[in-house]
């Protein structure tokens, strides 16, 4: 897996959030590809195709137009060639009631954006570096919030 690329999806509706994403992983040195939309429509659209590579790692803003991150979130689990993607909420809420809904939803872990550019590549290379193949059955509330 080290000389592949790591396929990573980004649903935000936030044009500045998309870009210093996109940024971010330009900088870590981890070889990405980065896909983004900027909805839930558009994220359950893009992942209902069968000729794309599904992402590695799915991050989900929750506030988001049209269909917000938790209804994509169950929509996703719901769905078997979907529900094994690994998904990151991404969201600038850090409310006890967001983090657990999301937990308890599937997903397999939470961030709150942070708010400077260096924490955010650390932040996104920590997830990327999670082999969440081993990290899915482990799933804990206590390790669920990623914070650095």
């Amino acid at each position: 897996m080290q000389n592949e690329n790591i396929h990573i999806l980004l649903a935000d509706d936030d044009e500045d959030d998309r870009m210093f994403f996109k940024d971010a992983f330009e900088e870590i040195k981890i070889k990405t590809i980065v896909k983004t939309v900027n909805n839930g429509v558009e994220l359950i659209q893009h992942l209902s195709k069968s000729d794309i590579i599904l992402p590695s790692v799915l991050f989900l803003d929750l506030n988001m137009p049209l269909k917000n991150g938790m209804e994509c979130l169950k929509e996703i689990k719901a769905i078997d060639r979907l529900k094994d993607i690994a998904v990151a909420i991404y969201s600038t809420s850090a409310s006890k009631e967001d983090i657990e809904e999301a937990f308890i939803k599937g997903a397999n872990v939470y961030i709150k954006k942070p708010s400077d550019f260096s924490t955010l590549k650390k932040l996104l290379a920590e997830v990327i570096t999670i082999n969440w193949q081993y990290q899915t059955s482990g799933l804990n509330r206590d390790t669920f919030l990623l914070s650095l």
